[in-house]
């Protein structure tokens, strides 16, 4: 795959794993962004994301390292790190190292995952992780729908897909039909690009002059950063999903998504039924079509918009140049406009 113009260390909240994957006392070995990092659970359940290399003499905590309370205790010397990656304790001597302390990143555990913070710069996070539930205008709370972990959920590792694709299938209408076999293409009501969580609504009919209650489907998207989004659906089916794709190198990512089923009445007491599996993966088959199309991408940079495209691309595009280091492009052509960057939409 040819390098993508975009640089793959946009600053914003990136999916890591999901909760139930670290247990107390887990240490977990990953790499995202070019770093080794490891995640680890303390004996009071608070999760954390450091570099994986001991400031010491380097050795990787997560071969071998473990936890005792609320430190992570490196396997070569014993030295012991605390969830701030602070030096805590030297077995072998009566005071801790207090001038090294290994980086860590700002991690918070919500929608049933767990994201850290990255920016090159070390910048504090300035912008929230949604909540799944709270942060959309209505009274369901996760107890109405099924545990979507792990029956509800993909994992695909290492695939040459950027953050950025996933979010500009948000005002991508056309696709629909094509990619997805929707009978119609979508009508947007919102597009609201005016802070780092944008706001893109929309409705699929399935028959000429559906209605809400029938057969169509609206959907209202929360997107914090080019990371982390959460969906509402409702309509023919109540659901909500998450697509989360975090960088790895340079060059790939590993994508997740999760699903969460609206109950059946009668059936609060179910982690997760047939029905919810079987409506749960109708849902991930849709999600699988996408990724088949982001993973042999190639961006286009200025893309060949139709009219009636460009302004919801055009809006997006400008957005996402605030989440890079540089305003988004990396060896780029100089004669050509940079990434972001839109031409002026065709005439009809």
């Amino acid at each position: 795959m040819a390098r993508t113009p975009l640089s793959m260390e946009p600053t914003g909240w990136f999916q890591v794993a999901w909760s139930p994957e670290i247990a107390v006392g887990d240490v977990h070995t990953m790499k995202y962004f070019s770093r080794e990092m490891v995640a680890w659970r303390s004996a009071s359940g608070k999760v954390s994301v450091f570099d994986a290399y001991c400031e010491h003499l380097g050795a990787h905590l997560g071969h071998g390292g473990h936890v005792e309370g609320e430190n992570l205790v490196c396997p070569f010397h014993g030295w012991e790190w605390n969830n701030q990656g602070r030096n805590v304790c030297i077995p072998y001597e009566k005071h801790p190292n207090r001038g090294r302390r290994i980086r860590s990143y700002p991690t918070v555990e919500r929608n049933e995952a767990v994201w850290i913070w990255f920016d090159v710069d070390g910048r504090p996070p300035y912008f929230e992780v949604p909540d799944m539930f709270a942060d959309f205008d209505d009274d369901k709370t996760a107890d109405d729908y099924y545990q979507p972990y792990p029956a509800a959920t993909l994992f695909r590792p290492g695939l040459a897909i950027h953050p950025q694709y996933v979010m500009e299938n948000g005002v991508d209408f056309a696709h629909f039909k094509f990619v997805h076999k929707t009978p119609f293409m979508p009508e947007f009501t919102r597009h609201d690009f005016a802070g780092p969580v944008s706001h893109v609504d929309f409705t699929i009919a399935f028959e000429e002059g559906a209605t809400l209650e029938s057969t169509s489907s609206r959907v209202e998207s929360l997107n914090a950063g080019l990371g982390c989004s959460v969906t509402k659906s409702f309509g023919m089916l109540d659901n909500r999903t998450m697509p989360a794709v975090t960088p790895v190198d340079d060059e790939t990512s590993d994508v997740r998504f999760t699903v969460w089923i609206g109950r059946k009445e009668g059936e609060a007491d179910e982690p997760m039924t047939h029905y919810g599996e079987t409506m749960a993966g109708l849902i991930i088959e849709q999600f699988e079509a996408d990724i088949e199309i982001w993973a042999h991408q190639r961006y286009s940079d200025p893309p060949a918009l139709s009219q009636k495209e460009f302004q919801g691309f055009t809006a997006l595009r400008t957005w996402a140049t605030q989440f890079y280091p540089n305003g988004g492009a990396v060896g780029t052509d100089p004669d050509r406009p940079s990434s972001g960057a839109l031409v002026k939409a065709p005439t009809p």
